[in-house]
């Protein structure tokens, strides 16, 4: 799953909301790292809809009508899943980085990347 799919679930899996706040979201959550365009947010948003991982329906949000989408449980598990991949990333990330400054690991050696 790429990061930006990764940070679209990980802000819905927070609270429901409609696609712009989804990005600004996503900005906030990354610390402006990852700022995905609308042109990016919404094609994703339509595929987690046809996958069954969100659901979308209308509601008046500031005096304009918006799709709100919505988490459902396919979509909580399939956050669960991720974050879990991801951190399996991070920790090979976390070891390359040792084997880049040459740092011994927990048994003195010079640890591998991704186990």
């Amino acid at each position: 799953m790429s990061l930006s799919k990764f940070f679209i679930l990980c802000v819905l899996h927070q609270r429901p909301m409609h696609g712009y706040d989804v990005a600004r979201a996503v900005e906030a959550t990354t610390n402006g790292c990852c700022s995905p365009a609308e042109g990016t947010i919404y094609p994703v948003l339509r595929e987690f809809e046809e996958g069954g991982y969100v659901t979308a329906a209308s509601e008046v949000v500031s005096g304009r009508e918006r799709k709100v989408y919505t988490l459902t449980d396919k979509g909580r598990a399939a956050f669960k899943v991720a974050v879990e991949a991801w951190m399996d990333v991070t920790r090979c990330l976390v070891d390359a980085e040792k084997m880049i400054a040459g740092a011994p690991d927990k048994v003195g050696s010079t640890p591998g990347c991704c186990p």
